[in-house]
């Protein structure tokens, strides 16, 4: 950030009074400009024993597979921004069902809350940000071809937990991969 968003002043980083972290202040009109963490919302829509994944027709990671799921909007719920994220990438109608997963990703400044849903029909297609939608039994999921390693452990557990006959509640952290 470089300016302020009220004043337009060029901002100053330092920690605020009565603050104990850094923070953008504008020393015109002394406006704290917070950056907090993105909320990413999403879910995995179920139909019989398949699950719908997109290919993605965007970057990061164009070409590869996830679930239907993108950043929440401000004014809705984590329900409905996961049920717009749905139909936006999928065209799919989906009655949500319980959260399931909630991933931090501190080093990018993100938290995923992923979503059970059940599809309503059959009637999907591919959205303005995917190249392909389809639904896959869990021997065909393209497990090399995942995005993002967010997917990846959520949709592991899921299929343990199917086959089990119960699915629970999950919350962990994906910790960037040391180089």
């Amino acid at each position: 950030m470089k300016f302020c968003s009220n004043c337009g002043t060029p901002v100053e980083l330092r920690v605020p009074e009565g603050d104990n972290l850094p923070r953008y202040v504008c020393p015109a009109c002394s406006i704290v400009h917070y950056q907090n963490p993105k909320i990413v919302v999403g879910c995995i829509p179920e139909w019989e024993d398949r699950i719908l994944l997109c290919r993605r027709a965007i970057e990061p990671r164009h070409g590869l597979w996830t679930v239907p799921s993108g950043f929440m909007e401000n004014a809705e719920t984590l329900v409905q921004g996961a049920a717009r994220e749905t139909l936006e990438e999928a065209n799919a109608r989906v009655e949500m069902g319980n959260l399931y997963a909630i991933y931090n990703i501190p080093h990018i400044n993100q938290v995923h809350v992923l979503f059970r849903a059940r599809l309503l029909d059959l009637d999907f297609k591919p959205g303005i940000e995917s190249l392909d939608v389809q639904l896959f039994e869990e021997a065909e999921i393209p497990w090399d071809t995942l995005a993002f390693r967010v997917i990846h452990e959520p949709l592991k557990r899921y299929f343990e937990e199917r086959q089990q006959g119960k699915l629970g509640f999950h919350m962990g952290t994906i910790e960037e991969l040391r180089k």
